[in-house]
C-alpha cells in the first residue's frame, strides 16, 4: 500500500517546491557579479530574520561551525565564561569552550527544564570577571525554551557578552537580535529556513566586535575577521556553498512573503496544537519549564511502550520520520518537528501517525482524541 514520506523532525526540514526548483538552476562561479548580487540578497535577508543592521556571515558549514565561530572570534585563552547546560546542545556550548581552553562557570538543570533569568544574575554577580554568557534559546534535545528576552536584558548591563545558539529558534520563535541585545547570534539553513543542510550564519554586535579586536584564540576557516575584510567585494573568505544560498533567497522571499510577525504566529499555533494532541492522548510533555520550544515537542514514552518503536514505526509503516531521545534520553523520549516548511494539516499527519503507531505498540486511548484536542486549537488560532 502506498505511503507519502512525510518528514517530521527537528531538522532537517521539508523543503518547500520553490526551494528546490532553485537548487536545481545551473550552477555559476563565486567569483562572479553574479554571484555577489546572490550573496548581498542573501545577507539582507538575514538581516531580517535575524532582526539586526549587523552583518549576518554567511559559512560552510553545519550550525556547530557557527557556534565555534561565536567562541573563537570573541573569547581568548584563560576567559571565564557562564554556560547555561539544560541539554544536549548546552552540553556542547561547554564541550567546545573547554576545547579552547576557556574557564568554565557551567550553570546546570535536569533535562527538561531550564536556567531561570535570575539564577544567571547570580551567577554574573559571583562572577564578574565573566567575559560571556552561552545558551541556548531553544534547546532541540528537550523541547524547552528559555527566557532570552529577559536573560538578555540582565546580561547587557554587565560588561559580558551574550552568545545565543538561535539554530531552532530563529525564523520560527520571536527573537530581536539588536532589540533585545544579544551580542552574537547563530542559526543554520536546516532548520526554520526551510534549505538542506550545510550553511550556518552568525551575526556579531558591536560589543561582540569589540571583543573580536582582542580575540587571541587560535582560528583559520572561521576566521570572522577574514569574512570582513572581503565584504567590501561582495564576496566570502571560502568556497560559498553557491547553490544553497540561492535555494536561502528564495526560502526568505517566501518568509517574507508571508511575513515573519505570521511566520512566528503559524509556528505559535501548530506548536500549541501539537501540544494539546499530545496531553489529550494521556502522554506528558517532556518540558516542565514554563516556556516550550516553538521547533520541536518533546514526549515522554508512556510506561510498558518500546520507545525505540515509535519512531522506527511511524516512519516505516505510516511515513512520519519524527526523531527519537539522544544521548541518556534515547528510548526514552521521543521529538515531533514542526518547523520550517508546516502547516495546519502538517499537524493532522502527524499526529494520526502518532495514534496509529501507539495503538500498534498496545497503548490504550480514543482513537481520533489527539486530533480533535489539536483541531479545536487549529479552529480557534489558525489564521487561513
Amino acid at each position: 500500500m502506498l505511503v507519502k514520506y512525510h518528514l517530521y523532525a527537528p531538522g532537517p526540514v521539508e523543503i518547500p517546491p520553490e526551494v528546490l526548483s532553485e537548487m536545481s538552476k545551473p550552477i555559476f562561479h563565486h567569483r562572479t557579479s553574479q554571484f555577489s548580487e546572490v550573496l548581498v540578497n542573501a545577507w539582507e535577508g538575514l538581516k531580517y530574520i535575524f532582526q539586526t543592521k549587523e552583518q549576518v556571515f554567511i559559512l560552510a558549514s553545519s550550525g556547530t561551525g557557527a557556534m565555534n565561530a561565536a567562541v573563537e572570534n570573541t573569547l581568548s585563552e584563560g576567559d571565564k565564561v557562564i554556560v547555561l547546560s539544560f541539554g544536549k546542545f548546552g552540553e556542547r556550548w561547554e564541550k567546545i569552550a573547554k576545547a579552547y581552553g576557556l574557564n568554565v562557570v557551567t550553570l546546570s538543570k535536569e533535562y527538561g527544564h531550564c536556567v531561570e533569568p535570575d539564577e544567571v544574575e547570580r551567577a554574573l554577580k559571583e562572577h564578574p570577571d565573566a567575559k560571556a554568557v552561552l545558551l541556548q534559546h531553544s534547546e532541540t534535545s528537550t523541547g524547552v525554551a528559555s527566557d532570552l528576552k529577559e536573560i538578555a536584558k540582565i546580561v547587557s548591563k554587565t560588561d559580558a557578552i551574550l552568545i545565543v545558539d538561535g539554530i531552532t529558534s530563529v525564523g520560527c520563535d520571536e527573537i530581536k537580535m539588536d532589540e533585545w541585545g544579544i551580542d552574537v547570534l547563530v542559526a543554520g539553513s536546516q532548520k526554520s529556513f526551510m534549505v538542506p543542510p550545510g550553511l550556518s550564519f552568525i551575526a556579531l554586535s558591536e560589543k561582540a566586535k569589540r571583543y573580536m579586536e582582542k580575540s587571541n584564540l587560535p582560528k583559520f576557516y572561521f576566521d570572522l575577521r577574514e569574512e570582513e575584510k572581503v565584504l567590501k567585494d561582495k564576496t566570502t573568505a571560502w568556497t560559498p556553498g553557491i547553490t544553497l544560498i540561492m535555494a536561502l533567497n528564495k526560502a526568505i522571499e517566501l518568509m517574507r512573503k508571508e511575513g515573519l510577525e505570521n511566520v512566528i504566529k503559524r509556528h505559535t499555533v501548530v506548536s500549541k496544537a501539537v501540544r494539546e494532541g499530545v496531553k489529550a492522548l494521556g502522554l506528558n510533555l517532556f518540558c516542565k519549564y514554563r516556556l516550550f520550544s516553538k521547533a520541536t515537542t518533546a514526549v515522554e514514552v508512556p510506561e510498558g511502550i518500546d520507545g525505540n518503536q515509535i519512531p522506527k514505526l511511524m516512519r516505516n509503516k505510516y511515513g512520519a520520520e519524527i526523531a527519537g531521545g539522544q544521548g541518556s534520553m534515547k528510548g526514552k523520549i521521543f521529538r515531533l518537528g514542526h518547523l520550517g516548511y508546516v502547516d495546519k494539516g502538517d499537524v493532522v499527519v502527524m499526529l494520526q501517525a502518532l495514534e496509529f503507531t501507539l495503538k500498534d505498540l498496545g497503548y490504550k486511548f480514543e482513537p481520533g482524541v489527539s486530533l480533535s484536542a489539536a483541531n479545536k486549537v487549529l479552529f480557534e488560532e489558525y489564521e487561513f
